[in-house]
C-alpha cells in the first residue's frame, strides 16, 4: 500500500534531514577558528529540519586554524591552492578525497544550505584567480558544492546569504518539503498509483510555478503506461524539482487562485465572489502579501467540502468535491504555515 502524506499546516517534520555548511551552525572550522553562525538557520529553521552538518575542509585534514586557500586557473575547472603565494600544489585531491566518501551518505538528504564565497561550499559567484592575481571576471563553484550538484542534480541548495531573500527562502523550503514528499512517497514505493496520487495533490502549485511544467507532467502520468514505470518515475521528478527551481511569480499564483476560484461559481455567491477577485486582484498589483488571498479562498473552499445539503457561509447551496479534493492540495500549505513565509511574498 502506497504511503500518503497528508499536507503540513502546523506540523513540524524533524524527519526531513537537511545539509548544513559546519560553519554555519556555529562550529569553530573556519580557517582563522571562527564560525559564520546563521540565526536563520539555528533558530528559524531548525525546528522543522535536523541538520547535517559538514564542513569539507577539516574532513580532508586541511586543520583549524589554516591557511587561507583560493581557486585559481580554469572557473569551470579550478585548482584549490593556499593563497599565501608559496607552496602552488593543487589541494582538489586532498579536499576530494576528504569528502567523496561522505558524499555518498547524502542520498537521504532533501536539502542543502551552503557557506557562499567558500573555495570549498560557495555555490555559485565564487571568484576564481587568474595566475596575474586578479580575478577572473567569469565566477566559479566551490569544489565541494560543484561535486554535491554533480551527484544529486535534483536536491535543492542555496547559500545562506540567499536565503534572506523572501522568495528565495520561501523557493528553497518549498522545494524541500516537495522533494521530500516525493522521496518518501513515490521513490521509496515506485507504483504508478503513488505518482498518481502525487500528483494530483501537487498539480496547483506546479502550475503556479510554471504552465508549460504542468502540462507536461499531466501528460506524462496521463501516457506513462507507454513507459517502464521507473522511467516514467525519474522523468516527472526531474521535470518536477526543475520546475520548482524558480520562484513563482504573482502572475501563477493569480492564475491558480482564479482557477480554484472557478470551483466556487455555483455555490458562492457572487457578492462573496467578487470580494475574493478583488482581494485577488490586490495581492497581483503587490498591495498585499500571498497569504491573504490563499487563506480566503480556502475559507469558502473548505465551506464547500461539506456533506450535500449543508448550507454554506454565506447561505448559498454548498458542494462536495470527491474526498476533499481540493483542500488536499499542497497549493494551500506547501511547508508548515507556522513558517510564515507567505506572509512575506
Amino acid at each position: 500500500m502506497s504511503k500518503t502524506i497528508q499536507p503540513d499546516h502546523t506540523m513540524k517534520t524533524p524527519d526531513i534531514t537537511v545539509g548544513l555548511s559546519a560553519c554555519l551552525a556555529g562550529q569553530p572550522v573556519r580557517y582563522n577558528g571562527g564560525h559564520s553562525q546563521s540565526r536563520l538557520c539555528l533558530n528559524s529553521l531548525s525546528p522543522y529540519f535536523k541538520f547535517e552538518t559538514f564542513c569539507p575542509e577539516v574532513s580532508a585534514g586541511f586543520g583549524t586554524p589554516r591557511p587561507t586557500m583560493r581557486l585559481v586557473g580554469d572557473p569551470q575547472h579550478p585548482d584549490l591552492i593556499h593563497s599565501d603565494g608559496g607552496d602552488s600544489t593543487p589541494l582538489n585531491n586532498q579536499l576530494i578525497d576528504g569528502f567523496k566518501n561522505k558524499l555518498e551518505q547524502f542520498s537521504e538528504l532533501d536539502g542543502y544550505i551552503l557557506m557562499k564565497n567558500s573555495p570549498s561550499c560557495g555555490l555559485e559567484r565564487v571568484k576564481v584567480y587568474q595566475d596575474n592575481g586578479y580575478p577572473h571576471k567569469e565566477k566559479g563553484q566551490g569544489i565541494f558544492a560543484r561535486a554535491l550538484q554533480q551527484k544529486y542534480p535534483l536536491l535543492p541548495l542555496e547559500e545562506e546569504g540567499r536565503l534572506h531573500d523572501p522568495h528565495l527562502l520561501e523557493n528553497f523550503i518549498l522545494r524541500v518539503y516537495a522533494h521530500h514528499r516525493f522521496r518518501v512517497t513515490v521513490l521509496d514505493q515506485p507504483e504508478m498509483s503513488s505518482l498518481v496520487r502525487f500528483h494530483s495533490l501537487y498539480k496547483y502549485l506546479v502550475m503556479a510555478h510554471n504552465q508549460q511544467s504542468y502540462r507536461q507532467l499531466g501528460r506524462l502520468v496521463a501516457n506513462a503506461d507507454k513507459k517502464p514505470v521507473q522511467s516514467v518515475i525519474r522523468l516527472y521528478f526531474e521535470q518536477l524539482m526543475n520546475a520548482l527551481s524558480v520562484p513563482a511569480r504573482r502572475s501563477g499564483h493569480c492564475n491558480v487562485l482564479q482557477h480554484l476560484l472557478g470551483y466556487l461559481k455555483k455555490s458562492v455567491n457572487g457578492s462573496a465572489r467578487q470580494d475574493i477577485v478583488s482581494t485577488i486582484l490586490r495581492y497581483r498589483e503587490g498591495k498585499l502579501p500571498l497569504i491573504t488571498p490563499v487563506t480566503l479562498l480556502l475559507h469558502y473552499i473548505e465551506q464547500q467540502e461539506t456533506p450535500n445539503g449543508d448550507s454554506s457561509i454565506d447561505g448559498s447551496q454548498s458542494q462536495r468535491y470527491p474526498d476533499g479534493y481540493l483542500q488536499s492540495q499542497y497549493y494551500w500549505h506547501p511547508y508548515p504555515d507556522d513558517l510564515g513565509l507567505r506572509n512575506h511574498i
